[in-house]
């Protein structure tokens, strides 16, 4: 066990962090929300695989987003660029770069009275996570009271209107990933607590995590991460408590598969969609009372150099049509004489 002064300045480390308290919304965020940041509060919309956005939103299976690293390689370790992390969305809008499709193999949105949580597997390496990183936490707090990312700012609509989340944790390795936000409330900071940054998902945030399966449900809050009744674990004691039982869950809606309708490649975006834009690949296979979903599109529509890119599929049909046109009216000429 921790001696009582190491666990003072635990405690004292801890409510320092929890001090952030500034209150914004995508409309009205400044450029940059604290000191140090690397990218942007400022989005604007559509999406941009080379944005520097770190503003994330957790609404529903089909509409959350993650903090990855900005650039790809051996070097982009999470806990290399946890400060400096961006936002990587499943749904268009937002000014965030997209989680490419195929990206996620199994997703689990569960939504209780206090927190909305985002559990799932998936190639993480397609949002710059190196392959064979074990990852890392982020949280709004950070070892010196700034975020990781410093600045990231967190958003969510599920508990009313949108509205910024100010406790949060988000872990996310090469294959696993949860992100956990919490109503603003007293419990919130234990809900979200965020010193448990070696315990990983499975441990902080017990759930489904099964490849293949996509389901949004409602849920109990559970136990708080690290409290066991009238104890409480800290990280580093000698023998850690196994991990709470998954939180009871009802009224889920199973869905085949969720995306954007968008294969991504690094930086550029190529319309799985017919010319009339791409939409959300959302489908769902059954449905319970009690869930919902949003319909979330998807639709490039601005230059990248300013900041977004351009569906480019309208105009290579419309030329390809006037040429298969004007074929066959020769043909029909030469057929006449």
């Amino acid at each position: 066990m921790l001696g009582l002064a190491a666990i003072s300045v635990l405690l004292a480390a801890s409510a320092t962090a929890q001090t952030y308290s500034a209150t914004y919304l995508p409309s009205n965020a400044p450029a940059q929300s604290e000191q140090g940041q690397a990218g942007t509060n400022q989005c604007g919309s559509g999406y941009n695989q080379t944005s520097e956005c770190q503003n994330a939103y957790i609404n529903s299976i089909d509409d959350w987003c993650l903090f990855g690293p900005p650039e790809p390689g051996p070097s982009s370790t999470i806990g290399n660029t946890e400060r400096i992390e961006v936002s990587w969305c499943l749904k268009s809008g937002y000014g965030t770069r997209l989680i490419p499709d195929g990206t996620v193999t199994g997703v689990y949105f569960v939504q209780t009275p206090d927190f909305v949580q985002i559990t799932g597997v998936g190639d993480l390496t397609k949002i710059n996570i190196p392959a064979g990183d074990e990852g890392g936490e982020l949280d709004p707090h950070g070892a010196d009271g700034n975020g990781n990312p410093i600045g990231g700012l967190v958003f969510s609509s599920a508990f009313g209107s949108l509205a910024q989340i100010h406790e949060w944790t988000n872990y996310v390795s090469d294959t696993e990933f949860c992100f956990r936000a919490c109503k603003d409330a007293p419990n919130a900071p234990t809900l979200c607590q965020h010193i448990y940054d070696d315990m990983g998902c499975m441990w902080n945030m017990p759930a489904n995590y099964s490849p293949g399966g996509f389901e949004q449900c409602q849920g109990d809050s559970g136990e708080p991460m690290g409290v066991y009744g009238t104890s409480t674990f800290y990280q580093g004691e000698p023998s850690t408590p196994s991990a709470h039982a998954a939180p009871a869950t009802s009224s889920c809606t199973t869905f085949s598969t969720v995306g954007n309708g968008l294969a991504v490649s690094g930086a550029s975006i190529i319309s799985s969609a017919t010319s009339s834009g791409a939409s959300s690949t959302i489908t769902s296979a059954s449905r319970s009372s009690g869930a919902s979903r949003s319909s979330g599109s998807a639709t490039a529509t601005n230059s990248a150099s300013a900041g977004h890119l351009t569906n480019s599929i309208g105009w290579e049909q419309a030329v390809m049509t006037l040429g298969l046109g004007v074929i066959g009216s020769i043909f029909g000429a030469v057929m006449v004489l």
